[in-house]
This record gives C-alpha cells, structure tokens and sequence, in this order.
C-alpha cells in the first residue's frame, strides 16, 4: 500500500528545514523589535497599533515547534475538516504542516491571515515553491476583519497569533464551528493567553479542553 505523505516531499522539507533553522534567531530579532517599541514588543499595549506590531516583529519567526507542527499534521488527517482557519501565519510554518495534512486528506482548504505584509510576502512565496499554495488561502490584515467573511462550517481552527487576541478571534469564528470542531492555540506558558485559556476550560462555554504537553504547550479544545 502507497501512502501519501506530503511532509516527506523534498519541496516541503528543504523549507521547513530552511525556517526553523532561521527561526533560531529568532531572540535577536525579538530583542531588535523591542528596542524600537515603548514598553518593549509583548504584552500589547493600547499605545501602538497591532499593525505597528507587526511591523516591528516582521523578522521574527515565532514558530511551532517540530513537534507541533507534526500534531497539528495529525490533527488535521485525523478530522478531515472541509476548512481549516489559522490566525497568525508568520512565515508559514504551521500553515505548511495545517495544508500538508490537507494535500494527503485528499480534501480541505486552510485560510491563514497576517498583518505583517512582508511575512504575508515571503509565506506566499514559500506555498507557491512547495506546491502548496493552491490548498492556501492568505488574507493579508488584521484577523478580526480578514476573518469576519468567513462562511461555511470549520472544522479546525489554529490559534497562533497575538496571544491578547486570540479570544476575540475565537469569539469571531464561533458561529461557524460545529460540534467536534477543534481549536488549537500555542504556547499555554504564556501569560497574556490567560483569558483565552480560563473561557475555554469553562465548560459553561461550551468546550471540552485539554492541555497537551510539546513544547511551550497546546491547548486543544473540542466545540460540543
């Protein structure tokens, strides 16, 4: 039995090797952005825009780890969802490993959105050289407007973005995930996803929540 598995193309595996391997410079970049912001580049402040933060942060991967991006992979073949939606594409890491579980699922489209335009550039260029691309959709802006015409029913979300808003952005999506849906956001560890994490762990909400242990830490969320 041949089985099909996109991550092992050599298109895919030459760019996720080249940006990881990038990524790792990613505490000096982090450190030249904070230098150019008041108050330093996290948390958010009312003071700058998000734009203005994406501006400063455009040379910082921020990526999933390896190990994410092959559960995100799994996660994906695993639901089969018709949509996937992520907030945060960066350069496209995780978004390779979300379209790659799509490609081998046989079905499916992965809408990604960023505000940076040079991260939206360069991600573009990385999903053409892979193949990739005609599985992607890249909505350049800020997620709370790119993704409000979103339609139809999604399946899986990724939660990977500014961490103050990833609860607006889940908020946003909810109309449109049935039950069974997940949503995945990255890097629990972190402080400013606090509100996000206490709604979905709130039943009440209508979640079934579990945080699982690679990396900073995933928080996967069953809509019921």
């Amino acid at each position: 039995m041949t089985f099909s598995h996109t991550l092992s193309d050599p298109r895919v595996e030459t760019a996720l090797t080249r940006m990881f391997e990038l990524a790792e410079q990613d505490d000096a970049a982090m450190a030249r952005a904070a230098a150019q912001l008041p108050g330093g580049l996290i948390p958010l402040t009312p003071r700058l825009t998000p734009q203005e933060y994406a501006d400063a942060a455009a040379e910082i991967y921020m990526p999933v780890s390896a190990a994410g991006g092959r559960l995100l992979y799994s996660l994906v073949r695993a639901v089969r969802p018709a949509t996937v939606v992520e907030f945060g594409t960066s350069f496209g890491i995780s978004t390779l490993h979300l379209a790659a579980a799509v490609r081998d699922n046989g079905a499916g489209h992965v809408v990604t959105t960023e505000l940076s335009e040079e991260k939206t550039a360069a991600a573009r260029r990385t999903f053409t050289e892979t193949g990739l691309d005609d599985v992607i959709t890249v909505l350049r802006g800020d997620a709370r407007e790119t993704l409000a015409e979103i339609e139809g029913p999604v399946g899986l979300v990724l939660l990977d973005g500014w961490k103050d808003l990833c609860l607006p952005v889940l908020r946003l999506l909810e109309p449109h995930l049935p039950p069974g849906a997940l949503v995945v956001a990255d890097d629990v560890d972190q402080e400013a996803l606090r509100p996000y994490l206490e709604y979905v762990r709130d039943r009440s909400h209508g979640y079934e929540s579990v945080t699982f242990p690679v990396e900073d830490g995933m928080e996967i969320s069953t809509r019921l």
